[in-house]
């Protein structure tokens, strides 16, 4: 079968429109030209994104929990972020992320994987790296709304991957990104 991977597939866009516009992202409605027909999609149409996988000397993975309004649970997350620094370099908004999620810095960086959150729904390309070798910002950051009361915790990475594949940890990018590096990290 060869290498499996997706594959660029286009078809012709006949009309784009913004039909609506949030406070971060806004919604794109497509008419695009489909085999003998046309079809119409709506997408979220998203800025793309980062998170991080940091490990420290302990092999723990850290998680953060905050409140998540559309699923309306405080579910458990890697520090992540918006790529909405225009020209930011995806790792560089990795760093700034973890500093200002977690006030920690890395001295190791590495990409572990990249991912679309949910291709049927929005366009979000989220870029997931590898963090070690960990320490304290010389500034601890202010937080607001959902992040003033982020919970931070410390946990073995294949805990966190047994709660993956257990279902109680139901992020997706959180998902993805243990899974990941619990395998990079044992050398498969």
């Amino acid at each position: 079968m060869g290498e499996l991977r997706d594959e660029p597939f286009t078809h012709e866009v006949l009309s784009s429109a913004e039909v609506y516009r949030g406070a971060v992202w806004g919604v794109r409605e497509d008419r695009i030209r489909y085999g003998d027909g046309e079809i119409v999609r709506q997408y979220l149409d998203h800025t793309g994104a980062v998170a991080v996988v940091a490990i420290d000397e302990q092999g723990r993975v850290l998680l953060i929990q905050q409140y998540r309004h559309p699923v309306r649970a405080r579910d458990w997350e890697l520090p992540a972020g918006l790529l909405d620094v225009a020209g930011e370099d995806p790792l560089d908004a990795a760093r700034r992320e973890l500093a200002e999620e977690a006030d920690l810095v890395a001295a190791a960086w590495e990409p572990l994987v990249s991912t679309y959150t949910t291709p049927g729904s929005n366009s979000e390309l989220i870029h997931v790296f590898l963090a070690t070798r960990l320490s304290a910002t010389a500034e601890t950051f202010a937080r607001e709304d959902e992040e003033a009361d982020i919970s931070l915790a410390w946990v073995p990475l294949a805990e966190a991957a047994d709660g993956v594949l257990a279902g109680h940890l139901r992020n997706g990018i959180l998902a993805v990104g243990v899974l990941a590096a619990e395998r990079r990290l044992r050398g498969a």
